[in-house]
């Protein structure tokens, strides 16, 4: 029997310049009683869960994110990882894997992978830079461990501008970059077909 393709998502998080900052924004952030839904979870496993095998690791102290700690748990699920992998890194997720990628051989082969509104350093609004997920200069092996890669952004993104597309850009010789007018924000949104197509064009799935 064939094997599914993977799916391995790696969800977006926070970082913070020390303690200080990190409780300041505990104190501050909004909480919800609501269920909040999002593309990556529900609909994502009913649009294609039938077809693909989705993994999603719940990477370390989420909200106060430290790349060596994220390092280390991903290897951890390298193991019971297969060739033709499709690799979704989420905001912080994003440039966690640009910059895993960018640093080690990955030993499976990549089908495709897929940075969503990756910031293109650890500076993010509000938040200071810290926790390690700062770039190298070259990227060269990035593109060398996917040779499918697509970074997807948003113009109306309020927490990593648009302009992070352009240095990405520059740093890269063969990405597929794509500027959404609108994606709620953040890619706040409920449905992403644009993915859904994206990968099932990657995996020939119709």
């Amino acid at each position: 029997m064939k094997r599914k393709v993977q799916i391995f998502i790696i969800h977006g998080g926070m970082v913070s310049k020390n303690r200080k900052d990190y409780l300041r924004f505990l104190k501050t952030r909004k909480v919800y009683l609501e269920r909040r839904v999002e593309w990556q979870d529900d609909y994502l496993d009913g649009k294609i869960g039938r077809s693909f095998e989705i993994i999603r690791p719940r990477m370390p102290l989420k909200e106060n994110a430290r790349y060596g700690d994220w390092k280390i748990h991903f290897e951890k699920y390298i193991p019971f990882l297969r060739n033709r992998l499709v690799l979704v890194g989420i905001s912080l997720g994003g440039i966690f894997l640009a910059k895993y990628l960018s640093e080690n051989k990955f030993p499976k082969r990549i089908l495709s992978t897929y940075l969503i509104c990756p910031p293109f350093d650890e500076t993010l609004p509000g938040r200071g830079s810290a926790g390690g997920f700062k770039l190298r200069r070259n990227l060269s092996l990035l593109e060398k461990n996917s040779p499918r890669l697509v970074l997807l952004f948003s113009k109306d993104d309020d927490v990593v501008p648009a302009v992070d597309a352009k240095k990405y850009g520059a740093r890269l010789k063969n990405a597929k970059i794509i500027t959404y007018k609108n994606k709620n924000g953040h890619f706040r949104i409920s449905s992403f077909p644009e993915l859904v197509k994206m990968i099932k064009n990657d995996a020939k799935i119709k």
